[in-house]
């Protein structure tokens, strides 16, 4: 088995997400039966939810809020296991973070590394 990270990515808000709170813990119970799919299939490692608030930080400058690419930024995550690229994105097709028009799941492997 190869461990995955799932990133969630949605649009941001003004210095906020754009989903306000009632509209995601409407949300969680589509997110807590995708996750168990997941979780029951013995593939979870961790997940979890990511404030808003954060920093970046370059050789030049530190930002105090998280990186937003194209109006997007990542609002969690989820690392599992899987048996290959293709078994991870069957499962993103079916991720809640789909229902919402511009969101969607970058999925990349854990590289080995060793000292």
């Amino acid at each position: 088995m190869k461990e995955f990270l799932m990133l969630f990515w949605n649009t941001a808000g003004d210095r906020s997400y754009s989903v306000d709170a009632a509209a995601m813990q409407d949300s969680m119970t589509a997110w807590r039966t995708w996750i168990g799919k997941i979780a029951r299939g013995g593939n979870l490692i961790s997940t979890q939810p990511i404030r808003y608030e954060g920093a970046t930080v370059d050789k030049r400058q530190i930002t105090d809020r998280p990186a937003v690419l194209e109006g997007k930024l990542v609002t969690g995550y989820l690392l599992c296991r899987a048996a290959s690229l293709e078994e991870a994105k069957e499962w993103a097709q079916d991720c809640p973070i789909t229902t919402h028009a511009t969101g969607f799941t970058e999925i990349r492997e854990i590289a080995p590394f060793e000292m």
